[in-house]
């Protein structure tokens, strides 16, 4: 599998140089990224090419005897390079719906909501949020008072920072010298974004487009980095490509099963570093003084939340409706307007992340669903914070797809 493993990496860079925002990472030879630049390869070269790889190693099934971990390698490679080749037919101007393409994928399919289902949530915090004129405004209202206030938005963020990698350290082995650094950036589709550099060391970036609330620098600094992709891209750089010789491991291209994965861990991982009602507590009593904010009001907010979070699949169904043509922008983020809650300046930043990454908005919701059912499933629930750190780990350590999550 070395062998394809290499071929894939020099695909994965190949298909870079048409797909912007395919190549998330890369730290493999640096001469391999210099060819790829040097000669750009046709996108139907590189489909073909897949397109061999991905019949060499279907000819070559891993050995039932073979250790577990050598078959989930096996299996990755095989539905990486279908991906690849999925994405060469959308950078090519193939048509798929968003269903169809997020199993191509990302090798998952979320499920369809009506538009009853999200009214049940809407009914909730009506009364949570009780009040005259639109629920969206009075909610955004009341958001408004947990604002993180610029001048302070670095400290909350460092503080925040800090005890993510705290509780997380000790529960997970990291390799000496990892580390990361946070930029402050604007002008962006997301709220926020790691790039891992190799070397154990990534960069995050926190977009200050919006107003950012006091609930983000928890969600941030364990999305991005303890125990989300920071951890996520350091232990597989330590366990399968250095110790293993895994090259395949040193490209994440980002439209790929690898990122549900790497998106549901990251979201699910603020649960494993802070269960039950240890968040709240921290943020009332560590944050919310660095932001400057009435530490009495963490409770009720963080009720608030929990029900929005019963929104969290409006943001799929925006976009089901608006890449199929069903809708259109306008109506897409008005659509989050209404059932998602959102601000019309935050409805508009999301169609914009849509527009640029279409179905990968899956990844968020669905990915923290499996993975929680997974780890779940093995024993790892809240009542076995042990349990649930070990499970958690392994999975982040592995090259196992979202289809195996079930």
């Amino acid at each position: 599998m070395n062998r394809i493993a290499e071929a894939y990496v020099k695909l994965v860079l190949a298909v870079g140089q048409h797909d912007a925002d395919y190549v998330d990472a890369y730290y493999g030879p640096p001469e391999w990224k210099a060819e790829a630049e040097a000669k750009k390869r046709p996108l139907p070269e590189i489909r073909g090419e897949a397109e061999t790889l991905i019949a060499d190693l279907s000819a070559h099934p891993a050995a039932p005897g073979d250790e577990e971990i050598v078959r989930l390698r096996h299996q990755y490679l095989l539905r990486q390079l279908q991906s690849m080749v999925s994405r060469i037919d959308l950078v090519s101007r193939q048509k798929m719906a968003f269903d169809e393409e997020s199993k191509a994928l990302y090798d998952a399919v979320a499920p369809t909501h009506d538009i009853a289902y999200f009214q049940r949530a809407l009914d909730k915090l009506e009364k949570a949020v009780p009040g005259d004129g639109p629920l969206a405004d009075r909610v955004e209202a009341f958001r408004q008072r947990f604002v993180i206030p610029r001048d302070r938005l670095d400290a909350v963020f460092k503080a925040a920072i800090d005890e993510c990698r705290r509780r997380t350290l000790q529960h997970v082995e990291l390799p000496p010298g990892e580390s990361f650094v946070v930029e402050y950036v604007t002008n962006k589709s997301w709220s926020g974004y790691n790039w891992y550099k190799g070397g154990y060391h990534s960069v995050i970036q926190v977009n200050t487009d919006l107003p950012i609330f006091i609930d983000r620098a928890i969600d941030l600094a364990c999305h991005e980095g303890y125990p989300g992709h920071h951890v996520y891209n350091t232990l597989l750089e330590k366990n399968l490509v250095r110790d293993r010789g895994w090259i395949e491991f040193s490209a994440y291209p980002l439209f790929s099963p690898q990122s549900l994965i790497a998106e549901g861990t990251a979201n699910f991982g603020i649960e494993v570093a802070f269960p039950g009602e240890e968040r709240t507590a921290f943020e009332r009593e560590r944050l919310y003084p660095l932001a400057g904010l009435d530490p009495a009001g963490a409770p009720r907010y963080t009720e608030v939340l929990g029900l929005l979070q019963e929104l969290g699949y409006a943001g799929n169904e925006a976009a089901r409706r608006y890449l199929n043509g069903e809708i259109s922008r306008q109506e897409a983020a008005a659509w989050l307007t209404r059932y998602a809650l959102m601000a019309p300046d935050r409805a508009a930043q999301r169609v914009r992340f849509i527009d640029q990454y279409r179905s990968y908005v899956i990844n968020y919701n669905l990915g923290q669903d499996l993975v929680r059912q997974y780890v779940e499933k093995r024993g790892g629930t809240s009542d076995r914070p042990e349990q649930r750190w070990k499970e958690f780990t392994a999975l982040i350590s592995s090259p196992r797809l979202p289809s195996g999550l079930r």
